[in-house]
């Protein structure tokens, strides 16, 4: 059976669903997250990212600045963000994970 959320619930699931990943902060309807990671942990993730991206129909921006690398996920023209969003950012989560533990 499907639950149907009206928006309001949509928008308190979403918000408690971000409360759960460390490290992203909320700007307006887009989320980021900025990394400490290497060149070839970047390269690792931005590739683990793409295979998820793809498979959910969704294009996070993904740059590289000095030391860091930082993503963004969210459309940011007025359009709220979405479960699939959300879950992206999960991906990414489990992605750094995995890069930086080997």
């Amino acid at each position: 059976m499907r639950v149907l959320f009206n928006s309001r619930a949509k928008h308190d699931y979403l918000s408690d669903a971000l409360t759960l990943l460390s490290g992203w902060t909320r700007e307006g309807e887009q989320i980021r997250r900025t990394l400490e990671i290497d060149d070839t942990q970047h390269a690792a993730l931005t590739e683990r990212v793409k295979v998820v991206a793809d498979a959910l129909r969704l294009r996070p921006e993904i740059s590289r600045r000095a030391d860091s690398t930082q993503i963004r996920v969210g459309h940011g023209n007025g359009e709220p963000l979405t479960e699939g969003e959300v879950l992206l950012a999960a991906r990414i989560e489990d992605a750094y994970r995995a890069v930086t533990e080997s």
